[in-house]
């Protein structure tokens, strides 16, 4: 089958390849599309200051980095520009004015950060020390606290919208076995709460008509054994009809593509015969083809 990867990061932001040598392996390993989703910059609107983000200063040159890139590779592969736009609440999120303004061809709407209601938001795909130490400090400690906050959050973005495809809808599993041991894990998938937020996220989503993905990047990564979403939440968003997008959430050209078939099978494990190919954007609006599994 036809596979793409809209969802790919480069040394503008947290990613090791510059743009031209993301393009020439997606083109080497015969992906029909490349998207290239910097992490949108952040300070300016939240006051976060992080390594992993576009610098506000590099943003006009990014741009143009991938505006060019779209010249040199048609006819050969197409090139999209977007952003991955973090959702922080009361702070910043992907329906927020200027990215209309900036002509992008997507914008991916990501949660990474919770902004608990005491304390500074911190990111729940840091380290696992560094989580524990945001519950600790916001939460008192207690872990359901900050894992309804997550859910809280997500429901937020997709509620405001404004993004075309929704990342890692259960990004908070990367740390769920905190140190200490199992005992400590911040939920357990499959019991009633999660299944309770999981089925409304899903639901939101189908509202929305906006595609989530199936991002491979914890396994290209070597962080996780499975991909975003886990199968049991994959089979939920089927039932609610929501569309699978396969991305690989590169930082290194050589992720691009994969563990594609593993994301490939869980689909088919769920239910899923097709899975979006995003062609551009036509009148404001994001323009997919479905292709077969």
């Amino acid at each position: 089958m036809a596979f793409s990867c809209i969802h790919t990061h480069t040394v503008f932001c947290d990613g090791s390849d510059d743009v031209e040598t993301c393009c020439r392996a997606a083109y080497e390993k015969g992906l029909v599309s490349l998207g290239f989703s910097a992490h949108a910059p952040i300070f300016k609107k939240t006051g976060l200051r992080t390594t992993w983000h576009l610098r506000e200063e590099r943003l006009g040159e990014y741009i143009e980095a991938v505006r060019a890139a779209q010249k040199r590779w048609e006819g050969k592969l197409p090139v999209y520009l977007g952003l991955e736009v973090d959702f922080l609440s009361g702070l910043m999120g992907p329906a927020d004015k200027d990215y209309r303004e900036m002509g992008l061809d997507f914008i991916i709407g990501a949660v990474h950060y919770i902004v608990p209601q005491k304390g500074k938001p911190f990111a729940i795909d840091d380290s696992a020390l560094d989580m524990s130490h945001g519950i600790r400090e916001s939460f008192g400690a207690d872990p359901s606290g900050a894992v309804e906050a997550y859910w809280d959050c997500l429901a937020a973005m997709i509620r405001a919208g404004g993004f075309d495809v929704l990342a890692h809808p259960d990004l908070i599993k990367k740390n769920n076995s905190p140190p200490g041991g199992p005992e400590n894990r911040l939920f357990v998938e499959g019991d009633a709460p999660y299944l309770k937020r999981t089925a409304a996220i899903a639901a939101l989503m189908s509202q929305a008509a906006v595609p989530a993905e199936i991002n491979s990047g914890g396994m290209n990564r070597g962080e996780i054994k499975d991909c975003y979403p886990s199968p049991g939440f994959l089979k939920i968003l089927r039932k609610h009809g929501v569309p699978m997008v396969i991305n690989a959430d590169a930082h290194r050209a050589e992720h691009l593509g994969g563990h594609y078939e593993e994301a490939r099978q869980f689909l088919l494990a769920a239910g899923y015969t097709h899975t979006p190919l995003f062609e551009g954007r036509v009148d404001g609006r994001a323009v997919w083809k479905n292709a077969k599994l």
